[in-house]
């Protein structure tokens, strides 16, 4: 097999499962963008890419057995029990999507930003290299209309590449930090946020702050970044532990890892799990965290949440839907054995 074909085989393999739950992908229209503004959009995406080079891991919660305190990393039942996985290669984004990046996909399909969210979203959404705030549906068509304009297969990592990636191909690593540690600055918090810890390796509440100050906007601490702000961890990827929940690929199922195949797993078959978290809707898995911060935590690479895949949550006063977008991220894979040229 050849390599033209083994692309276009592995196209096929790894694109069915992504979308089948998303809705119809829009035919690519060149609107205002030229050719060329898709071919320079598609040569960024692949020099933004870090190959992964597959093997065998534990993943899960290993800090009983592997942690240097010998202690659980997370309170929650569903990073358990600690299993062997073997993942082939691929490659992932070294950052998240930008929302330059994402709402040129929107360009490109004649699409526009969505206008159902709050007012923060708006706000947020107008700096080109903080991260696109998107439901899981979104996150999807992106990485599949990334496979179609460019004939490779890309989709939404799996939940055990992401892990794998996070920790620097599944070394023991806390957080996906250059070190696996969180490090800040020894300033003292004040009542008013106005003074205190800076991040060196993560982000802290006072970068947060500081960052909507430059920009002028009211986000306060709970201010997206830009998606370089930070070191990358050992594998060269940026704000894997922050930044923003990322969507991954699988259905949710707190149970999965007590039977999760060994070799490249996909998560349930279908929608099995959901509850009054994911707004009693089938729920899709997200990994990472929203807003870490070296005094408190957060951004643990085993940690599990999921949500419902259109990122609604029940409003408990109002009894209604509430539309949360604003700390939920993505990035896509790149499924091919070799780095793309």
């Amino acid at each position: 097999m050849n390599y033209l074909k083994s692309i276009v085989f592995v196209l096929i393999l790894f694109s069915a499962t992504g979308c089948e739950q998303s809705p119809e992908l829009p035919n690519t229209i060149l609107g205002d963008s030229t050719s060329q503004e898709l071919q320079d959009f598609i040569r960024g995406i692949k020099n933004n890419l870090v190959f992964v080079e597959g093997g065998e891991f534990l993943m899960g919660d290993y800090g009983v057995e592997y942690g240097p305190e010998r202690l659980p990393y997370d309170s929650d039942k569903d990073s358990k029990p600690l299993h062997r996985v073997v993942l082939s290669n691929y490659s992932i984004g070294k950052f998240k999507i930008t929302n330059q990046e994402y709402q040129f996909y929107l360009k490109a399909n004649g699409l526009q930003l969505r206008q159902d969210a709050n007012k923060k979203f708006a706000v947020i959404s107008t700096a080109p290299s903080t991260p696109a705030h998107i439901d899981w549906f979104e996150a999807d068509q992106y990485c599949s209309w990334l496979a179609k304009i460019s004939v490779l297969p890309f989709n939404l990592p799996t939940e055990a590449q992401w892990e794998y990636a996070a920790r620097s191909r599944g070394q023991f690593l806390m957080v996906a930090t250059d070190d696996g540690t969180y490090r800040a600055t020894d300033d003292a918090v004040t009542e008013n946020w106005e003074d205190g810890p800076k991040g060196i390796n993560i982000s802290s509440s006072l970068d947060r702050k500081i960052f909507a100050k430059e920009m002028g906007w009211k986000t306060g601490t709970l201010t997206p970044l830009p998606v370089d702000r930070f070191p990358p961890n050992p594998l060269g990827i940026y704000s894997m532990s922050d930044n923003g929940f990322e969507w991954v690929m699988d259905w949710y199922d707190p149970t999965y890892y007590q039977r999760s195949p060994l070799q490249d797993p996909q998560g349930p078959e279908g929608p099995i799990y959901k509850d009054a978290i994911s707004n009693d809707k089938y729920s899709k898995v997200l990994r990472g965290v929203d807003y870490a911060d070296p005094q408190w935590g957060g951004g643990v690479t085993v940690h599990r949440s999921y949500k419902s895949p259109d990122s609604t949550e029940s409003d408990f006063p109002g009894k209604g839907e509430l539309l949360v977008l604003g700390d939920k991220t993505a990035r896509c894979v790149l499924n091919l054995p070799r780095p793309i040229r």
